[in-house]
Protein backbone atom coordinates (compact mmCIF):
# COMPACT_ATOMS: atom_id res chain seq x y z
CA UNK A 1 0.00 0.00 0.00
CA UNK A 2 1.06 3.59 -0.60
CA UNK A 3 1.10 5.01 2.91
CA UNK A 4 1.38 8.58 1.61
CA UNK A 5 -1.97 8.12 -0.09
CA UNK A 6 -3.35 6.69 3.16
CA UNK A 7 -2.09 9.78 4.99
CA UNK A 8 -3.76 12.09 2.50
CA UNK A 9 -7.02 10.17 2.76
CA UNK A 10 -7.29 9.93 6.54
CA UNK A 11 -6.20 13.50 7.27
CA UNK A 12 -8.56 14.83 4.61
CA UNK A 13 -11.33 12.82 6.27
CA UNK A 14 -10.41 14.29 9.66
CA UNK A 15 -10.73 17.83 8.25
CA UNK A 16 -14.00 17.17 6.44
CA UNK A 17 -17.62 17.49 7.53
CA UNK A 18 -18.07 13.72 7.26
CA UNK A 19 -19.81 12.12 10.30
CA UNK A 20 -16.60 10.18 10.93
CA UNK A 21 -14.42 13.30 11.04
CA UNK A 22 -14.59 13.84 14.80
CA UNK A 23 -13.46 10.36 15.85
CA UNK A 24 -10.86 10.15 13.07
CA UNK A 25 -9.41 13.52 14.07
CA UNK A 26 -9.35 12.50 17.74
CA UNK A 27 -7.60 9.19 16.95
CA UNK A 28 -4.96 10.88 14.79
CA UNK A 29 -4.29 13.47 17.48
CA UNK A 30 -3.78 10.72 20.08
CA UNK A 31 -1.42 8.86 17.74
CA UNK A 32 0.55 12.01 16.92
CA UNK A 33 0.80 12.90 20.61
CA UNK A 34 2.09 9.41 21.41
CA UNK A 35 4.70 9.67 18.67
CA UNK A 36 5.79 13.08 19.95
CA UNK A 37 6.16 11.67 23.47
CA UNK A 38 7.98 8.43 22.70
CA UNK A 39 9.42 8.85 19.21
CA UNK A 40 8.60 6.59 16.27
CA UNK A 41 11.36 4.08 17.07
CA UNK A 42 9.91 3.44 20.53
CA UNK A 43 6.28 2.88 19.53
CA UNK A 44 4.80 -0.47 18.50
CA UNK A 45 1.28 -1.49 17.53
CA UNK A 46 -0.64 -4.51 18.76
CA UNK A 47 -2.09 -6.33 15.77
CA UNK A 48 -4.14 -9.53 15.91
CA UNK A 49 -6.11 -9.22 12.68
CA UNK A 50 -9.36 -7.99 14.24
CA UNK A 51 -11.46 -5.18 12.82
CA UNK A 52 -10.52 -2.64 15.49
CA UNK A 53 -6.76 -3.02 15.21
CA UNK A 54 -7.16 -3.01 11.41
CA UNK A 55 -8.73 0.45 11.69
CA UNK A 56 -5.94 1.51 14.04
CA UNK A 57 -3.20 0.19 11.76
CA UNK A 58 -4.60 2.12 8.78
CA UNK A 59 -4.69 5.33 10.83
CA UNK A 60 -1.21 4.71 12.22
CA UNK A 61 0.26 4.08 8.77
CA UNK A 62 -1.21 7.40 7.66
CA UNK A 63 0.19 9.22 10.69
CA UNK A 64 3.67 7.79 10.09
CA UNK A 65 3.62 8.60 6.38
CA UNK A 66 2.62 12.19 7.09
CA UNK A 67 5.85 12.61 9.07
CA UNK A 68 8.06 11.37 6.24
CA UNK A 69 10.52 13.84 4.83
CA UNK A 70 10.43 14.34 1.09
CA UNK A 71 12.30 11.57 -0.71
CA UNK A 72 12.34 9.26 2.32
CA UNK A 73 10.62 5.88 2.42
CA UNK A 74 8.59 4.27 5.20
CA UNK A 75 10.52 2.17 7.67
CA UNK A 76 9.09 -1.16 8.79
CA UNK A 77 6.34 -0.65 11.36
CA UNK A 78 7.10 -2.42 14.67
CA UNK A 79 4.18 -4.60 15.74
CA UNK A 80 3.37 -7.33 18.22
CA UNK A 81 0.96 -10.26 17.83
CA UNK A 82 0.02 -12.42 20.83
CA UNK A 83 -2.12 -15.23 19.36
CA UNK A 84 -4.98 -16.92 21.18
CA UNK A 85 -5.03 -20.72 21.41
CA UNK A 86 -6.30 -22.23 18.15
CA UNK A 87 -6.60 -19.08 15.99
CA UNK A 88 -8.74 -19.22 12.85
CA UNK A 89 -6.70 -20.15 9.74
CA UNK A 90 -8.48 -17.38 7.81
CA UNK A 91 -7.38 -14.88 10.44
CA UNK A 92 -3.78 -16.07 10.30
CA UNK A 93 -3.85 -15.72 6.52
CA UNK A 94 -5.19 -12.18 6.80
CA UNK A 95 -2.43 -11.27 9.26
CA UNK A 96 0.10 -12.65 6.80
CA UNK A 97 -1.33 -10.50 4.01
CA UNK A 98 -1.44 -7.42 6.24
CA UNK A 99 2.23 -7.83 7.16
CA UNK A 100 3.04 -7.57 3.46
CA UNK A 101 0.61 -4.76 2.69
CA UNK A 102 1.67 -2.45 5.52
CA UNK A 103 5.33 -3.50 5.79
CA UNK A 104 4.97 -4.67 9.39
CA UNK A 105 7.92 -5.93 11.39
CA UNK A 106 5.65 -8.26 13.34
CA UNK A 107 6.85 -10.10 16.41
CA UNK A 108 4.71 -13.13 17.11
CA UNK A 109 4.93 -13.43 20.86
CA UNK A 110 3.72 -16.66 22.46
CA UNK A 111 2.33 -16.61 25.98
CA UNK A 112 5.13 -19.10 26.69
CA UNK A 113 8.40 -17.14 26.54
CA UNK A 114 10.43 -20.12 25.34
CA UNK A 115 8.24 -20.18 22.22
CA UNK A 116 8.44 -16.46 21.43
CA UNK A 117 10.25 -15.63 18.21
CA UNK A 118 10.64 -12.86 15.70
CA UNK A 119 7.96 -13.65 13.16
CA UNK A 120 8.89 -11.16 10.46
CA UNK A 121 11.52 -8.79 9.29
CA UNK A 122 10.13 -6.93 6.34
CA UNK A 123 12.60 -8.04 3.71
CA UNK A 124 12.53 -11.73 4.64
CA UNK A 125 8.82 -12.52 4.61
CA UNK A 126 8.16 -15.98 3.16
CA UNK A 127 5.24 -18.31 2.66
CA UNK A 128 6.51 -20.40 5.57
CA UNK A 129 5.86 -17.53 7.96
CA UNK A 130 4.06 -19.61 10.53
CA UNK A 131 5.73 -22.99 10.07
CA UNK A 132 8.11 -22.58 12.99
CA UNK A 133 5.35 -21.87 15.45
CA UNK A 134 4.28 -24.65 17.84
CA UNK A 135 0.65 -25.67 17.76
CA UNK A 136 -1.52 -23.78 20.26
CA UNK A 137 -2.01 -25.49 23.60
CA UNK A 138 -5.72 -25.44 24.35
CA UNK A 139 -5.09 -26.28 27.99
CA UNK A 140 -3.13 -23.07 28.51
CA UNK A 141 -5.32 -20.17 27.30
CA UNK A 142 -4.00 -16.67 26.99
CA UNK A 143 -4.96 -15.19 30.35
CA UNK A 144 -3.37 -12.53 32.58
CA UNK A 145 -0.31 -14.68 33.31
CA UNK A 146 0.14 -15.65 29.69
CA UNK A 147 -0.19 -12.06 28.55
CA UNK A 148 2.32 -10.91 31.15
CA UNK A 149 4.83 -13.56 30.05
CA UNK A 150 4.40 -12.55 26.42
CA UNK A 151 4.97 -8.88 27.17
CA UNK A 152 7.99 -9.73 29.31
CA UNK A 153 9.47 -11.64 26.37
CA UNK A 154 8.71 -8.70 24.09
CA UNK A 155 10.34 -6.25 26.50
CA UNK A 156 13.46 -8.37 26.71
CA UNK A 157 13.68 -8.58 22.94
CA UNK A 158 12.86 -4.91 22.29
CA UNK A 159 13.78 -2.92 25.43
CA UNK A 160 13.58 0.36 23.50
CA UNK A 161 9.82 -0.03 22.95
CA UNK A 162 8.06 2.12 25.55
CA UNK A 163 4.54 2.44 24.12
CA UNK A 164 2.09 0.12 22.36
CA UNK A 165 -0.89 1.27 20.31
CA UNK A 166 -3.95 -0.86 21.06
CA UNK A 167 -7.33 -1.00 19.29
CA UNK A 168 -9.41 -1.20 22.47
CA UNK A 169 -12.83 0.45 22.40
CA UNK A 170 -15.06 1.56 25.25
CA UNK A 171 -17.48 -1.35 24.76
CA UNK A 172 -14.73 -3.97 25.01
CA UNK A 173 -14.27 -5.98 28.21
CA UNK A 174 -12.32 -3.80 30.67
CA UNK A 175 -12.52 -0.88 28.23
CA UNK A 176 -15.17 1.19 29.98
CA UNK A 177 -12.79 2.98 32.36
CA UNK A 178 -9.77 3.29 30.10
CA UNK A 179 -8.56 6.62 28.78
CA UNK A 180 -6.54 7.35 25.66
CA UNK A 181 -3.30 6.65 27.53
CA UNK A 182 -2.74 4.22 30.41
CA UNK A 183 0.36 2.64 31.89
CA UNK A 184 0.44 -1.10 32.50
CA UNK A 185 -0.17 -2.36 36.03
CA UNK A 186 2.51 -2.49 38.68
CA UNK A 187 4.39 -5.77 38.32
CA UNK A 188 3.88 -5.87 34.55
CA UNK A 189 6.46 -4.90 31.91
CA UNK A 190 6.27 -1.13 31.72
CA UNK A 191 4.61 0.14 28.55
CA UNK A 192 2.28 3.01 27.95
CA UNK A 193 -0.86 1.63 26.35
CA UNK A 194 -2.21 4.12 23.83
CA UNK A 195 -5.87 3.66 22.85
CA UNK A 196 -6.60 6.03 19.94
CA UNK A 197 -10.02 4.59 19.00
CA UNK A 198 -11.31 4.09 22.55
CA UNK A 199 -14.38 6.27 21.81
CA UNK A 200 -15.32 4.66 18.50
CA UNK A 201 -18.58 2.75 18.16
CA UNK A 202 -19.07 -0.55 16.38
CA UNK A 203 -20.84 1.16 13.48
CA UNK A 204 -18.08 3.78 13.12
CA UNK A 205 -15.48 1.01 12.81
CA UNK A 206 -17.39 -0.56 9.94
CA UNK A 207 -18.18 2.74 8.26
CA UNK A 208 -14.46 3.60 8.26
CA UNK A 209 -13.34 0.21 6.90
CA UNK A 210 -15.91 0.17 4.12
CA UNK A 211 -15.80 3.86 3.22
CA UNK A 212 -12.01 3.81 2.86
CA UNK A 213 -12.03 0.30 1.34
CA UNK A 214 -9.62 -1.03 3.95
CA UNK A 215 -9.06 -4.81 3.60
CA UNK A 216 -10.34 -6.81 6.59
CA UNK A 217 -10.55 -10.47 7.62
CA UNK A 218 -13.03 -12.49 5.55
CA UNK A 219 -14.60 -14.05 8.67
CA UNK A 220 -16.52 -10.81 9.17
CA UNK A 221 -18.36 -11.46 5.92
CA UNK A 222 -19.47 -14.84 7.30
CA UNK A 223 -21.39 -13.50 10.28
CA UNK A 224 -18.60 -13.25 12.84
CA UNK A 225 -18.62 -9.92 14.68
CA UNK A 226 -15.95 -10.47 17.35
CA UNK A 227 -12.98 -12.78 16.78
CA UNK A 228 -11.18 -14.96 19.30
CA UNK A 229 -10.22 -18.62 19.50
CA UNK A 230 -11.98 -21.28 17.42
CA UNK A 231 -12.94 -22.71 20.81
CA UNK A 232 -15.18 -19.81 21.77
CA UNK A 233 -16.02 -17.81 18.64
CA UNK A 234 -19.08 -18.40 16.45
CA UNK A 235 -21.22 -16.50 13.93
CA UNK A 236 -23.41 -13.91 15.60
CA UNK A 237 -26.99 -15.26 16.02
CA UNK A 238 -28.32 -11.73 15.46
CA UNK A 239 -27.10 -12.00 11.85
CA UNK A 240 -28.74 -15.33 11.07
CA UNK A 241 -30.61 -15.20 7.76
CA UNK A 242 -34.09 -16.34 8.70
CA UNK A 243 -34.83 -17.86 5.31
CA UNK A 244 -32.41 -20.67 6.22
CA UNK A 245 -34.46 -21.52 9.31
CA UNK A 246 -38.11 -21.40 8.22
CA UNK A 247 -41.39 -22.38 9.79
CA UNK A 248 -41.33 -25.44 7.51
CA UNK A 249 -38.09 -26.60 9.08
CA UNK A 250 -39.15 -25.51 12.54
CA UNK A 251 -42.88 -26.02 13.17
CA UNK A 252 -42.67 -23.81 16.23
CA UNK A 253 -41.90 -20.81 14.00
CA UNK A 254 -38.87 -18.77 12.90
CA UNK A 255 -35.96 -17.80 15.10
CA UNK A 256 -36.70 -15.02 17.55
CA UNK A 257 -34.65 -13.32 20.22
CA UNK A 258 -36.37 -15.36 22.92
CA UNK A 259 -35.58 -18.65 21.18
CA UNK A 260 -31.87 -18.03 20.59
CA UNK A 261 -29.81 -20.48 22.61
CA UNK A 262 -26.75 -19.14 24.37
CA UNK A 263 -23.37 -20.87 23.85
CA UNK A 264 -23.18 -21.16 27.62
CA UNK A 265 -26.04 -23.69 27.56
CA UNK A 266 -24.61 -25.72 24.69
CA UNK A 267 -22.72 -28.22 26.83
CA UNK A 268 -25.81 -29.01 28.87
CA UNK A 269 -27.90 -29.43 25.71
CA UNK A 270 -25.22 -31.59 24.17
CA UNK A 271 -24.98 -33.91 27.17
CA UNK A 272 -28.75 -34.31 27.26
CA UNK A 273 -29.05 -35.19 23.58
CA UNK A 274 -25.73 -36.78 22.63
CA UNK A 275 -27.19 -40.29 22.78
CA UNK A 276 -29.85 -39.32 20.25
CA UNK A 277 -27.45 -38.15 17.51
CA UNK A 278 -27.83 -40.28 14.35
CA UNK A 279 -25.13 -42.83 13.72
CA UNK A 280 -22.22 -41.59 11.63
CA UNK A 281 -19.80 -43.13 9.18
CA UNK A 282 -16.87 -44.96 10.80
CA UNK A 283 -14.48 -42.12 10.18
CA UNK A 284 -16.81 -39.56 11.79
CA UNK A 285 -17.59 -41.15 15.14
CA UNK A 286 -18.77 -38.39 17.46
CA UNK A 287 -17.57 -38.28 21.07
CA UNK A 288 -18.98 -35.82 23.62
CA UNK A 289 -15.85 -33.68 23.23
CA UNK A 290 -15.97 -33.60 19.44
CA UNK A 291 -19.70 -32.95 19.42
CA UNK A 292 -19.23 -29.92 21.64
CA UNK A 293 -16.60 -28.44 19.33
CA UNK A 294 -18.44 -29.29 16.12
CA UNK A 295 -21.93 -28.35 17.24
CA UNK A 296 -21.42 -25.27 19.39
CA UNK A 297 -22.02 -22.75 16.64
CA UNK A 298 -25.51 -24.01 15.87
CA UNK A 299 -26.62 -24.54 19.44
CA UNK A 300 -26.49 -20.82 20.07
CA UNK A 301 -28.30 -19.86 16.89
CA UNK A 302 -31.09 -22.38 16.43
CA UNK A 303 -34.35 -22.50 18.39
CA UNK A 304 -35.26 -25.35 20.67
CA UNK A 305 -38.53 -27.05 19.79
CA UNK A 306 -40.38 -30.29 20.45
CA UNK A 307 -39.61 -31.49 16.95
CA UNK A 308 -35.98 -30.39 16.74
CA UNK A 309 -33.73 -30.51 19.82
CA UNK A 310 -31.22 -27.78 20.54
CA UNK A 311 -28.30 -29.82 19.30
CA UNK A 312 -27.67 -29.78 15.55
CA UNK A 313 -24.28 -30.58 13.97
CA UNK A 314 -23.06 -27.39 12.36
CA UNK A 315 -19.34 -27.19 12.05
CA UNK A 316 -17.28 -26.70 8.88
CA UNK A 317 -14.87 -29.22 10.39
CA UNK A 318 -17.53 -31.89 9.96
CA UNK A 319 -18.87 -31.44 6.40
CA UNK A 320 -21.38 -34.28 6.61
CA UNK A 321 -22.95 -33.03 9.85
CA UNK A 322 -25.69 -31.00 8.21
CA UNK A 323 -26.46 -33.74 5.71
CA UNK A 324 -26.88 -36.14 8.61
CA UNK A 325 -29.22 -33.77 10.40
CA UNK A 326 -31.41 -33.25 7.33
CA UNK A 327 -31.48 -29.51 8.05
CA UNK A 328 -30.30 -26.62 5.87
CA UNK A 329 -26.99 -25.14 6.94
CA UNK A 330 -27.59 -21.66 8.42
CA UNK A 331 -26.32 -18.59 6.60
CA UNK A 332 -25.38 -15.26 8.15
CA UNK A 333 -25.29 -11.64 7.04
CA UNK A 334 -21.93 -9.82 7.17
CA UNK A 335 -20.75 -8.15 10.37
CA UNK A 336 -21.27 -4.63 9.04
CA UNK A 337 -25.02 -5.27 8.86
CA UNK A 338 -25.35 -5.69 12.62
CA UNK A 339 -27.64 -2.85 13.70
CA UNK A 340 -27.17 -3.01 17.45
CA UNK A 341 -23.52 -2.64 18.47
CA UNK A 342 -24.42 -3.95 21.93
CA UNK A 343 -24.77 -7.39 20.34
CA UNK A 344 -21.22 -7.35 18.97
CA UNK A 345 -20.03 -10.13 21.28
CA UNK A 346 -23.14 -12.30 20.99
CA UNK A 347 -21.15 -14.83 18.98
CA UNK A 348 -18.60 -15.32 21.74
CA UNK A 349 -19.28 -18.46 23.75
CA UNK A 350 -17.32 -20.14 26.47
CA UNK A 351 -15.39 -17.24 28.00
CA UNK A 352 -11.64 -17.47 28.25
CA UNK A 353 -9.63 -15.94 31.08
CA UNK A 354 -9.94 -12.17 31.03
CA UNK A 355 -6.99 -9.81 31.01
CA UNK A 356 -7.17 -7.27 33.82
CA UNK A 357 -5.64 -3.93 33.01
CA UNK A 358 -4.96 -0.88 35.08
CA UNK A 359 -7.58 1.83 34.58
Amino acid sequence: MDCRNIAQEVYDLARSDDPLATVVREALEVIDCGLDTHGQESVSISFNGGKDCTVLLHLYAGALARRLARGHTMKPIPAIYIPVPSPFPSLEKFIEETVKNYNLDLFRCSSHPEQAENMVTTSTFTDSLYTKQPKPNASKPKGPDGMRRALEAYKRRFPHITAILIGTRRSDPHGAKLSHRNMTDEGWPQFERINPIINWSYSQVWTFLRQLKVPYCCLYDEGYTSLGSTFNTFPNPALLIESTVTSTTYPDGPVSASSVISPATALTSMMLTIHDIPSTPENEILSPGSVLSTCMSSTHTLPQSKTYPALHPASPTSPNAWKMSGLPEPRYRPAYELQDGNLERSGRGLAMSSIHMKT
